[in-house]
């Protein structure tokens, strides 16, 4: 019998029954980019390919439990950590995480998908458990530059600090790299462009250019996270884990597929549907 030999990747997440988001859209693009996932569920969804409208969170102890069992059988070459909502569940996963230092961790702690987080002292809480259990850990953090406001929120003691003083402030920290989405472009590129600008402990590192489609999309974020944790437990480096990521996720928006009456969903598998693909 053949040993395993593609890389594991160990992914948090929601179960989302659309598959848009979460661990299920996890595993489909870990697949397609020869890695194989394994799951810890962190909440369960009901929703559609238009809104979610309700979520059950696994008990903080099924967590645990879910990932050491599958982590004292098998080794995992990366970690992605996707949507959370509850302190209970940051607290049990930094925790885990801790005991395996030496392997990735992609970090895309926010969803677009999921209701916005509680107002007032619960989303403080929340934003500061993240930004000192998990942030801490991460190689690679993932936000846009909204979420990236709402997380220097626990932190800023000035209006006037600017979105590269926030990202140097969690390089500080102990995260490795900082991808912040959708950036501008830039005053020549046109409002159809947006940049992904990936930023380490030397400052900027990368700032790629993607034309913007019209969408709407779900997905998409999570899209370019798992890739970036797949490319990444194939051995590439941050960087180029995030150009390659940023390719193919633009190439499953491109042959995006409406399941329903709600949004267009990432074709995960658009390279193996293509004439004379795999």
């Amino acid at each position: 019998m053949q040993n395993q030999t593609s890389p594991l990747i160990l992914s948090f997440g929601v179960s989302d029954p659309v598959g848009a988001i979460g661990i299920q859209a996890d595993l489909a693009v870990f697949n397609a980019l020869s890695c194989n996932g394994l799951t810890v569920s962190t909440a369960l969804l009901i929703g559609d390919s238009a809104r979610v409208e309700d979520s059950q969170q696994v008990d903080p102890d099924w967590v645990c439990d879910q990932a050491r069992v599958v982590l004292e059988d098998m080794a995992v070459a990366a970690f992605k950590v996707g949507a959370l909502d509850s302190v209970e569940h940051i607290t049990a996963i930094a925790e885990i995480l801790s005991d395996y230092p030496d392997a990735p961790l992609i970090l895309d702690p926010f969803s677009s998908r999921l209701p916005d987080l509680a107002d007032g002292d619960d989303a403080e809480e929340l934003l500061t458990a993240l930004r000192q259990l998990l942030v801490p850990q991460a190689t690679l953090l993932m936000l846009s530059q909204v979420e990236l406001g709402r997380l220097a929120e626990t932190w800023r003691e000035s209006a006037e600090e600017t979105m590269v003083s926030d990202v140097e402030h969690l390089l500080a920290m102990g995260c490795e790299y900082v991808l912040v989405t959708g950036t501008p472009a830039g005053p020549a590129s046109g409002e159809a462009i947006r940049a992904n600008t990936l930023f380490g402990a030397e400052g900027m590192i990368s700032h790629e250019l993607w034309q913007h489609l019209p969408g709407p999309f779900i997905g998409a974020g999570g899209t370019l996270s798992a890739a970036i944790t797949a490319f990444m437990a194939n051995g590439a480096d941050a960087a180029d884990a995030v150009a390659a990521a940023q390719q193919y996720t633009l190439g499953t928006l491109a042959h995006a597929q409406r399941y329903g009456m709600g949004k267009l969903i990432p074709n995960r598998f658009f390279a193996f549907n293509a004439p004379g693909g795999q």
